[in-house]
């Protein structure tokens, strides 16, 4: 499994509470970019309509030695999902907060698949709790390690 993007923003922004891997729907050139790593999911986020899963605001660059048919880097992109994960999921959005957000899009064989996380947002206090508790840590990690030389 070879990864090639992921959205460290999602964990800052949002509890992720569930993840579920889903293959994607791309065109040939879209491939191509995916394997130079040329992939931002930085604002992109998971809807579902008439039972499919779309992928969308997920930006995939133009590949670099391609020509006039290139692919539209911001593209709505299908994802395939089995039917009873996409109930599950349909379920759990009707739900108030939640949301599908893409975590990271990887290489597993030849097929790209995309994590997806079922997602709540975080409060801007609960944010800085964690910015805090990361800093803590990280003065104690410090501390430890000088009372050892």
């Amino acid at each position: 499994m070879k990864i090639i993007a992921q959205n460290r923003k999602a964990y800052h922004d949002y509890f992720i509470e569930d993840s579920i891997e889903a293959g994607v729907v791309l065109v040939g050139t879209e491939v191509k970019s995916l394997r130079e790593g040329r992939v931002n999911l930085k604002d992109s986020y998971v809807l579902i309509k008439d039972d499919e899963a779309f992928l969308f605001n997920c930006h995939i660059s133009p590949y670099s030695h391609g020509n006039i048919l290139n692919h539209d880097p911001l593209r709505t992109r299908k994802l395939l999902l089995h039917k009873s994960q996409l109930i599950r999921l349909k379920i759990k959005l009707v739900q108030k907060g939640y949301s599908l957000i893409p975590l990271k899009v990887y290489f597993k064989g030849p097929f790209a698949k995309i994590e997806i996380g079922l997602a709540k947002g975080k409060r801007l206090y609960e944010k800085r709790e964690k910015i805090k508790e990361k800093d803590v840590k990280r003065e104690i990690e410090r501390a430890v390690k000088t009372v050892k030389k």
